[in-house]
């Protein structure tokens, strides 16, 4: 059965998560209709789904992705604020241990927005789904693109009782995650598979939720202890994140041969690990303050996938993939929801630009979508490929120069406040790496820190009196 196309400009977005929605509330507007095809049921209120296991673990939202969300969705930072999130400065909000060192806490340069998965989900879900022209359809999952190698006409659907049917649309998103059927669908089209590239370096997450000690919860900085890629060894890390109704949630992990697996992470394991297994006990000191809420949760679902879509020979018209399913990053880094939202705005710009069903417009979509894919891929990769077994022939030489440089700013910006913040510019993708190049940067690289290493982390006496930790 084949529904009737319609006049009206219709969209249809593959996806109802985080990209999915953004995707969504870009095309309303260019298109008179958006249909949001999602496999799941989504909960009415904050609240656990079958399709997004990685929601357990711990998400934050660098400001390049604030800003984009908040184009998008004006007043979308102040509604989940109210809904409990937390805004925290970068980096005056965190204590970090980075290969070089702990950072200082310099004045505020960016931001987070932290908050569990399922609030941030519900909260932008229900500020999308308020736009009339978005329809959301349920239990109802995507097969495979109607059309040919020259345009896409639409979407064959099967509906959770077994029902299928032919969604006609001007315009398909594929916003479906890391399952994405996507490189599938478009050879069943006749074309080429695409090139992708993949750094596995075989990390496991192990996350749990708890109750931060009475006077914490009114608000405690982040704790991140990362590993140092240069040892040898297996990088484990830790990461905890003041989130909303005074909880922390914590995600440990470890890369190959190193992984907090599901035998050696699970109840008093969990605090053991944090304190013995990564470079400082300062995050199991902290844990063993604070009341365990829920059961580890485990995954590694966290290899940094790629496909560069934009590089192929041809593209069909009428559709576009964002989001996880055009490139999934390693967790560890926080990027994959700002690549999201900032995809998402380019796809609004564009087709307000150039018109819903304009030729050639998806084909603009993958080249401007490469460049925040981009620079999150760098970011991750950069670090990840020097792990034993993450890639198949190991770091090149651009690899190897890229990284010793990198190694350089950030053992500069343990002193240096100036070099931190062209730094945390790019980590927080709010610009470009070629800032990292400027002759003003290049300059302090060389000179190195301007102040002393710190000999512990640098959480105040008050901090740590609230923590139970004094």
């Amino acid at each position: 059965m084949s529904e009737r196309p319609s006049p009206a400009r219709t969209a249809v977005v593959l996806g109802g998560s985080h990209t999915g929605m953004l995707a969504a509330r870009a095309l309303a507007g260019p298109a008179d209709r958006v249909v949001v095809v999602e496999r799941d049921a989504l909960p009415s209120t904050p609240g656990p789904r079958r399709g997004l296991p990685q929601a357990r673990h711990a998400h934050m939202l660098w400001s390049g992705g604030v800003r984009a969300m908040e184009e998008l969705l004006p007043g979308i930072t102040a509604a989940l604020l109210d809904a409990g999130a937390r805004r925290a400065p970068v980096t005056t909000d965190m204590v970090v241990l980075s290969p070089h060192g702990w950072f200082r806490r310099w004045p505020e340069s960016h931001h987070v927005v932290l908050a569990g998965r399922d609030l941030l989900d519900a909260t932008v879900r229900k500020a999308v789904l308020a736009d009339e022209r978005v329809e959301l359809l349920q239990n109802t999952e995507a097969l495979r693109l109607t059309g040919d190698a020259k345009a896409v006409t639409g979407v064959r659907v099967r509906e959770r009782g077994g029902r299928e049917r032919d969604l006609a649309a001007d315009l398909v998103v594929d916003a479906t995650g890391r399952g994405s059927g996507a490189p599938r669908w478009l050879t069943d089209l006749g074309l080429p598979a695409p090139e992708q590239r993949r750094v596995d370096t075989g990390l496991a997450y192990a996350s749990r939720l708890h109750l931060a000690p009475e006077h914490a919860r009114g608000g405690f900085p982040v704790i991140n202890i990362q590993p140092d890629p240069r040892d040898g060894g297996p990088g484990r890390a830790g990461f905890l994140l003041p989130i909303e109704d005074g909880r922390w949630i914590v995600t440990l992990s470890g890369t190959r041969g190193g992984e907090p697996g599901p035998a050696n992470a699970s109840g008093d394991d969990f605090v053991r690990f944090a304190r013995e297994q990564l470079r400082h006990p300062l995050l199991g000191q902290l844990l063993a303050q604070a009341q365990p809420l829920s059961d580890v949760a485990f995954t590694r679902a966290t290899v940094n996938r790629r496909y560069f879509y934009e590089r192929m020979p041809t593209w069909p018209d009428r559709f576009t993939v964002l989001g996880d399913a055009l490139a999934a990053f390693n967790p560890a880094y926080g990027h994959g929801l700002a690549v999201g939202a900032q995809s998402a705005l380019l796809l609004r710009q564009l087709t307000q630009r150039h018109g819903l069903a304009a030729r050639g417009l998806s084909r603009r979509v993958q080249k401007a979508v490469a460049r925040p894919v981009a620079a999150a891929w760098d970011l991750a990769t950069s670090q990840d490929v020097f792990y034993p077994g993450a890639t198949e022939n190991g770091p090149s030489v651009r690899d190897r120069l890229a990284a010793a440089y990198v190694s350089r700013l950030m053992h500069t910006a343990t002193g240096n406040g100036r070099i931190a913040r062209r730094v945390t510019d790019v980590t927080s993708l709010e610009r470009r790496a070629e800032v990292l190049l400027t002759p003003s940067v290049l300059l302090g690289a060389v000179l190195g820190p301007l102040r002393p290493s710190l000999s512990g982390p640098p959480l105040t006496g008050e901090e740590l009196k609230r923590a139970g930790l004094e």
